[in-house]
């Protein structure tokens, strides 16, 4: 959404353009939006509808005071709304009906009440078919990891896979229990570690920490930790020290569940098997990075029209980091890498906004997946945990490097290509 002259919907009643566009923020912060662009696309929206919005967005609440533009520069806020929310998750498809509508009810294709009302039903929560997709997208998603970035073997790839099933079918079932929900992700390391060390002793054996990482890979947060560095950096200071706490804590209670569950074992004098199995071969790199292009589809829960472009975005990710780490001497997924990737990604987004008319996070969210340093982050914690202090801080540096040039790269590609809508 764009900022534009008065809206022929700037006509109705002002408790319709009120209620209009607070249900808009409430959906584009429910559907992942970042705290800058949301406050951005709800304040541009208020503008063509004709009233002042000053908007505050955090990860756990949104105020916004409205005042009547027709009162002129001394107009005062007439009414103030705060709305305490759950921390949001990326849903494309119904970020893009949400864009979608609000673009119709401000343009007068579609009466502010009946957009207010499909902006309700948004809301609704997921069928049963969306939450076996969302399980199965943690398990194809954990199975890529190992083949695409890990190199295990075919027996890690696979106990992975099996795992991140499970990790998936936790994280639904705890979406309506809010006791759940609040331990789910130490519940979830517990039962990765626990399983993989099993599979490990009795099975066959495996590369545990190799695949308790991949299992838990969606889980980690390092989306959260860059759209934290992204906030700060566009000095919206509170949102940003908010999230980047949110996801500090959530390495803590993952790496609490696989430290615990290691102990358990130990305990229990369960080892896994100490010989190694052949790495995958290096062929398995391009099904891989397809199978994981459609998992990443299934995670963002985008709309089937827009999978060829998420797949898209997220194959070209991968290639720009691989590309920049090569040509800098370093391994794929260095700074420059990432930051190269950060950089199309950036400006290829804002192109796609521009001139399909959607929005940009189609191609931005999913296309930085691979190139943001969550795994890192959860190494650096669990060396800490283990009292590996060198090792953690060393990799803690790595973290903030690559958190860094990720964001610098998308600022630099905001740049490149200036945004003409929010979202």
């Amino acid at each position: 959404m764009s900022p534009a002259v008065l809206a022929p919907a700037a006509a109705a009643p002002l408790n319709a353009r009120i209620a209009f566009l607070v249900e808009l923020a409430r959906r584009l912060h429910q559907y992942g939006t970042s705290a800058p662009r949301l406050e951005m696309a709800v304040a541009g929206s208020a503008q063509r509808l004709g009233l002042v919005a000053d908007v505050w967005s955090s990860p756990t609440a949104i105020i916004i005071s409205f005042a009547d533009l027709a009162e002129g520069e001394e107009a005062l806020a007439k009414v103030t709304q705060v709305m305490r929310l759950a921390p949001g998750d990326v849903n494309l498809a119904r970020l893009c009906e949400a864009d979608d509508i609000a673009d119709r009810a401000i343009a007068g294709e579609l009466d502010l009440r009946e957009g207010f009302h499909r902006l309700r039903e948004l809301g609704r929560p997921d069928t049963r078919r969306a939450q076996a997709a969302v399980v199965g997208s943690y398990g194809l998603s954990a199975a890529s990891v190992v083949a695409l970035l890990l190199h295990s073997a075919w027996a890690d790839l696979l106990a992975a896979g099996a795992i991140g099933l499970v990790i998936g079918l936790i994280t639904v079932l705890s979406a309506t229990r809010p006791r759940l929900a609040a331990a789910s992700e130490a519940i979830s390391a517990l039962v990765a570690t626990f399983v993989a060390t099993l599979v490990s002793a009795y099975v066959v054996p495996l590369a545990v920490k190799s695949v308790v990482l991949a299992a838990l890979i969606v889980l980690v947060p390092g989306m959260s930790l860059t759209t934290a560095v992204r906030e700060i950096s566009s000095q919206h200071l509170v949102s940003g020290v908010a999230r980047m706490g949110g996801a500090v804590a959530t390495l803590l209670k993952l790496t609490f569940g696989t430290v615990a569950a290691s102990q358990v074992c130990a305990a229990l004098g369960i080892e896994g098997g100490s010989y190694a199995l052949p790495p995958l071969p290096a062929w398995t790199d391009y099904p891989a990075l397809l199978l994981g292009a459609a998992a990443f589809a299934l995670l963002f829960r985008a709309a089937w029209r827009d999978w060829p472009v998420v797949m898209g975005a997220v194959v070209l990710g991968y290639a720009a980091t691989r590309w920049g780490g090569a040509i800098s001497g370093a391994i794929p997924g260095a700074p420059f890498g990432v930051f190269l990737g950060g950089l199309l990604l950036g400006g290829l987004s804002n192109l796609y906004a521009r001139f399909a008319h959607r929005p940009g996070a189609v191609i931005r969210e999913p296309g930085i997946i691979l190139l943001v340093p969550g795994s890192v982050g959860f190494r650096s914690v669990s060396y800490l945990f283990e009292r590996d202090t060198t090792l953690g801080m060393d990799t803690g540096i790595l973290l903030v490097t690559l958190l860094i040039s990720l964001v610098a790269g998308l600022l630099f590609g905001d740049l490149l290509v200036s945004p003409r809508r929010s979202l």
